[in-house]
């Protein structure tokens, strides 16, 4: 007998969540060997992470496409209904710090949409795992509105939003750990135009999307996976009542710097 749908998808929310947090360990245990500089931990703990997560998916998954961040694109997943997309380290220059704001992703974009996925920080104390098939009641916001940025290249756009709606900024490492920042109530805005690729944002779009949260380009135009040019230059996830808000601002602000 086939499994039903809802039989598959908690499958594979059990399956990404279980690969995340063991990815996670693994990780920890790289950088509690004391073996690397900073530079070289990042390296090493993407190639033992990667290793592990694309080995594993092969073996559960071997009918799904992949791509990972790690591994030489293969366009065979261009045909595939079903395509896991990982981050091995999101957020290697704060793995490699020893900080605690980094991420480990692993999505399933079905058809393009991003629709499960888990989301580990393993930094965090006792480490842990944000996943779509285990939603978590986002607290209420503050009055005054959290927006995380990059901690070392904070977008413009970024800037002049939270100015226009006088909201603090957070500065924070990996992209991961900005949008899991929203759903464990340590900000409520991630609002990114820097550029990057998918494997940044699948798993953590997936999640923030089951924890009800506003996901999508900073046009409002759906986020899609799975496509041939990775590249996404920008993203916009935060909580549904602040969005249309938000997308104004950054519309104001681009109308005004195509007029400059």
């Amino acid at each position: 007998m086939s499994e039903a749908p809802s039989d598959r998808a908690v499958a594979d929310a059990t399956l990404a969540a279980h690969l995340a947090q063991i990815a996670g360990r693994l990780l920890l245990d790289v950088r509690a060997s004391a073996l690397f500089s900073p530079k070289a931990l990042g390296k090493a703990g993407d190639q033992t992470a990667n290793q592990f997560l694309c080995h594993a998916l092969r073996e559960q998954r071997p009918e799904d496409g992949l791509l990972s961040e790690e591994e030489k694109d293969n366009e065979e997943r261009l045909a595939k209904s079903r395509v896991w997309i990982v981050d091995p380290v999101d957020g290697t220059r704060e793995y490699g710090e020893e900080r605690t704001d980094w991420a480990v992703h692993v999505g399933l974009a079905i058809d393009g949409i991003p629709s499960i996925g888990a989301v580990a920080l393993p930094g965090l104390e006792g480490g842990i795992v944000l996943r779509t098939d285990q939603v978590r009641t986002v607290p209420p916001a503050p009055e005054k509105l959290r927006m995380v940025v990059s901690r070392t290249r904070p977008a413009a756009e970024a800037l002049a939003v939270a100015a226009a709606i006088d909201a603090e900024l957070v500065p924070m490492g990996s992209a991961g750990a900005k949008a899991m920042a929203i759903i464990l109530g340590q900000a409520d805005i991630y609002l990114h135009s820097g550029g990057q690729y998918e494997w940044d944002s699948m798993a953590p779009v997936a999640v923030a999307r089951a924890h009800g949260l506003h996901c999508s380009r900073i046009d409002g135009s759906p986020l899609v996976y799975n496509r041939a040019d990775v590249y996404l230059p920008d993203l916009l996830i935060c909580r549904r009542e602040h969005a249309d808000d938000v997308l104004r601002q950054v519309a104001r602000y681009n109308q005004s710097v195509a007029r400059a």
